[in-house]
């Protein structure tokens, strides 16, 4: 996926134009010609749980509120002390994988595929909205 956004042709505003899956399946084949990677439904739902992933682990390093995380660059992988864990496991069911398991490629997948994950920033109440 880095390499297909490097080379531009594929990219757009909110990740990727459309028929980049097509592409990502021939750059593939090149590199791995007997692995029968299909852009449908194997590249497709590998990548949509990728994304997954990194927005939780996203959320977790530059979330709202989420203080106590930290990204340890040599193992690829979110650091918290355990009481930060057990209270963030506790109302996220979904992160416990990430105690201990590395995320590789974080930085590089975070520069193309982050540009349109909310933030927060601009939320408003009801009661903003109203003033």
């Amino acid at each position: 996926m880095v390499d297909l956004y490097n080379v531009g042709t594929y990219n757009a505003d909110t990740g990727f134009k459309a028929g980049y899956l097509n592409e990502l399946e021939g750059m593939l084949e090149k590199v791995l010609p007997h692995a029968m990677l299909m852009a449908k439904p194997n590249l497709e739902s590998n990548i949509r749980t990728l994304k997954r992933d990194l927005t939780i682990v996203y959320d977790m390093l530059s979330g709202k509120d989420n203080s106590g995380f930290g990204w340890n660059e040599h193992r690829q992988k979110v650091l918290a002390e355990d009481v930060v864990w057990h209270s963030y496991i506790s109302s996220h069911k979904d992160v416990s994988q990430f105690g201990h398991c590395s995320f590789p490629y974080y930085d590089q997948l975070t520069s193309i595929c982050t540009k349109d994950q909310a933030t927060g920033k601009y939320a408003q109440t009801t009661a903003d909205i109203v003033e």
